[in-house]
């Protein structure tokens, strides 16, 4: 197992991933240093969430070398349930257990893997529903949350574990367009806190609010990056236009795919509202 040091929470060198004969991830380099938030946006199928999935190992890597709070986990060697403990983790799907409480969810993994007994488990479960704004909901089954009450507890339950860094795939894109604003209220509280946070995401106003840094990949490969005033409000690659200009302004795609807001040939500049401040 191999400790490097360093001010990089996630540094990736060459990764490559590859589905059979679908290469998924064709050469990736990036880092996040601690304290950092980074946003990853892109089309379905850029490879995203699959990038994400390789930081802890939930893919295995065909090639490359990722260190994550300063432990190589493409070592052959490394530990990575002792990582994982650094590290917090949200899905698309909130991945909760059913026939457990919110109090319940938040306090298996820490009795289970950090030994903590149950009192001071709970103590710190409910503590951190508090902070996602649910201290009233620690006796309620997901069933009985709505869904971004449940992804505010798998955020919390992440949190519980007191990890380093937290790595988010796309945490509101299974959420009604009502219930993602609490959830994305959590996330810019985390944020402030200074968490050290690795994004996958389509909201697009988030990215530009709360990022440091904003990443856009196409085809497995990271097209451009930089501050959220760059990327999203003054793209400089084409295939990064096209995209923001869909995803801003849906109505203006054409029907055979092609162009956006200025004619087949591509959209020029995005222009997008002004930043509001967060809530």
């Amino acid at each position: 197992m191999t400790d490097v040091g360093g001010d990089n929470a996630i540094e990736v060198r060459g990764l490559h991933k590859a589905f059979g004969t679908v290469e998924v991830l064709r050469g990736i380099d990036f880092s996040v240093a601690r304290g950092e938030v980074v946003c990853v946006i892109g089309p379905s199928g850029s490879g995203k969430s699959t990038l994400l999935r390789c930081v802890n190992l939930l893919e295995e890597p065909s090639a490359g070398r990722i260190t994550v709070a300063g432990t190589e986990v493409t070592d052959p060697d490394v530990d990575i349930d002792r990582v994982r403990r650094r590290i917090g983790m949200v899905f698309q799907s909130f991945n909760l257990f059913p026939h457990l409480t919110a109090l319940e969810n938040l306090t298996i993994a820490q009795r289970r893997v950090l030994r903590r007994d149950r009192a001071a488990a709970e103590r710190l479960a409910r503590d951190q529903l508090a902070r996602v704004g649910l201290g009233d909901k620690a006796a309620a089954y997901p069933a009985q949350l709505s869904g971004g009450q449940q992804q505010r507890v798998a955020i919390a339950r992440a949190l519980a574990m007191a990890p380093e860094l937290m790595l988010f795939d796309e945490p509101t894109s299974a959420l009604d367009p009502e219930l993602v604003g609490d959830v994305l209220a959590v996330m810019r509280s985390l944020a402030r806190d200074g968490m050290t946070m690795l994004v996958v995401t389509h909201e697009m106003g988030f990215a530009r609010e709360v990022a440091d840094r904003v990443v856009f990949m196409d085809g497995g490969l990271i097209v451009e990056e930089g501050t959220p005033k760059r990327v999203v409000g003054a793209p400089r690659h084409e295939r990064t236009r096209t995209f923001l200009s869909r995803v801003l302004d849906p109505a203006a795609a054409r029907v055979d795919g092609t162009g956006g807001p200025d004619g087949p040939d591509g959209p020029g500049p995005v222009t997008t509202p002004p930043l509001r401040p967060a809530p």
